[in-house]
């Protein structure tokens, strides 16, 4: 008996607390790449362009770019957790240049006039996985700061605007 009351409470747990962490978004963001630094980013970064050789045709432009976007955001992300504002400045700066250029592959299918109904539905997943992410930087990141390197000048870092400017980015696809 005692061990029944504990799967039933046990199950009854796992759904309380997924059902209260449900996203918005059915979509997964990956696990954090390598970060730059080290001698594998480098060669992660030299697969990329490799990769965008490879991928011919809108439909696989618009899967490379999209996964660029998710890969670079999440690498912001990680970055600013840990504090490394221009590194996490630039990587959001990249996600937004991929998840434009996904648009971009969409509207180019679009106009080849293929079916894109089941893009447009993996972009809006995204979109709104994206805008949830960047709407929870947007509450822990400070409006600005003055980022000072140990051996050159200091840069000033709006990160507010910078995430506005994502989730405007990410809203396009609404219109």
């Amino acid at each position: 008996m005692k061990f029944f009351i504990s799967v039933l409470l046990l199950l009854a747990y796992l759904f309380i607390n997924t059902s209260v962490n449900a996203a918005f978004s059915d979509h997964v963001l990956p696990y954090p790449p390598q970060m730059p630094g080290g001698y594998i980013y480098k060669l992660r970064v030299i697969g990329e362009k490799i990769q965008k050789i490879w991928s011919f045709g809108s439909f696989s432009q618009f899967s490379y770019n999209l996964k660029l976007a998710d890969k670079y955001l999440v690498q912001a992300k990680t970055l600013f957790e840990y504090k490394q504002y221009l590194l996490g400045y630039e990587s959001l700066k990249e996600s937004d240049l991929f998840f434009k250029e996904a648009i971009t592959s969409l509207d180019k299918a679009k106009i080849e006039k293929k079916d894109i109904s089941q893009k447009k539905i993996i972009l809006k997943s995204a979109s709104l996985k994206h805008i949830e992410e960047l709407n929870t930087l947007q509450m822990v990141l400070p409006e600005e700061i003055n980022w000072i390197p140990e051996k050159t000048a200091s840069t000033k870092l709006l990160l507010r605007n910078a995430i506005k400017n994502s989730l405007e980015i990410r809203k396009l696809i609404y219109e």
